[in-house]
C-alpha cells in the first residue's frame, strides 16, 4: 500500500470511499459529508495554500483519505477533513500514519487542528482521544456538518 497525495484521477475513488462509509454508519443524509458539493472534486479543493488531501492506494484502488484544510475565520486553525477508511484496512495503522503525516503538514501552517465527527462512530472517536484530541463541548462555529455531534481540537 501506498499513501500519496490525492492526483486529479482519484477524485472519483475518493467520493466513492467516503460514501461507502458514510452509508456504513448511517451518515448518508444531509449535515454530513454526504451533501457537500466539492465531494467529488478533492483535487481542486485541496489545491490551495494550507490545505492538502491524501490518499491510501492497495492495487490502484483507494482504500483510505484524510485532508486538512483552514476555517474560516480561525486563521490559527485548521480542520482535519473527510478521514474515512474502508473496513479493510481498519487497525492495520495506515489511519496513524495518515494522521501522522496529516498533522506534520498542519504544523507548518496551523496552531491548532480541530474535528467534527459523529459519536456513532466509535472507533474514530477512540482513535482521535488515542492521538491526543480533546472533545468540545460544542462546534467552532456553523458549518454545514450540523449533524455532526461530537468535536474535537488539538494543539500542533
Amino acid at each position: 500500500m501506498l499513501i500519496r497525495e490525492i492526483e486529479e484521477k482519484d477524485n472519483e475513488q475518493v467520493e466513492f470511499l467516503i460514501r461507502t462509509c458514510l452509508v456504513e454508519f448511517g451518515a448518508n443524509k444531509p449535515g454530513t459529508a454526504w451533501a457537500d458539493p466539492t465531494l467529488g472534486d478533492f483535487y481542486n479543493l485541496y489545491r490551495n495554500e494550507g490545505s492538502k488531501y491524501w490518499v491510501v492506494e492497495d492495487n490502484k484502488k483507494i482504500v483510505a483519505g484524510c485532508g486538512v484544510g483552514p476555517i474560516q475565520g480561525w486563521p490559527h486553525i485548521c480542520e482535519l477533513q473527510k478521514m474515512y477508511a474502508l473496513k479493510e484496512i481498519r487497525g492495520t495503522g495506515f489511519s496513524s500514519e495518515l494522521l501522522r503525516i496529516a498533522l506534520d503538514f498542519a504544523k507548518k501552517h496551523y496552531e491548532k487542528c480541530y474535528l467534527e465527527t459523529l459519536s456513532n462512530m466509535v472507533a474514530a472517536n477512540k482513535f482521535y482521544l488515542k492521538n491526543g484530541f480533546i472533545p468540545l463541548d460544542k462546534p467552532l462555529n456553523a458549518t454545514e456538518h450540523f449533524a455532526c455531534d461530537v468535536w474535537y481540537i488539538k494543539t500542533l
